[in-house]
């Protein structure tokens, strides 16, 4: 949590920060554990932030349940 808020902390106002996470904003306190480094982190990102939420089902589980015969090689001709 500190090295996350050192990281936030020196490219707050710099440059660009990406961040990607599968936990919602909402549950970061509860992650983070530390209610004032939690506060401090969050100031810095969720002000400026451009939020991406994506929804739909997982390319990852729709690949698996693709069967082999329907994948085709390119490697082959």
């Amino acid at each position: 949590r500190r090295d996350l808020l050192e990281i936030v902390d020196d490219r707050d106002g710099k440059g660009a920060l990406l961040i990607t996470s599968l936990v919602p904003i909402g549950r970061w306190h509860e992650i983070i554990g530390d209610p004032t480094l939690g506060d401090a982190i969050l100031d810095r990102i969720v002000h400026r932030a451009h939020r991406i939420e994506l929804k739909g089902e997982s390319l990852r589980k729709r690949q698996t349940l693709t069967p082999s015969s329907d994948v085709t090689n390119t490697t082959e001709k």
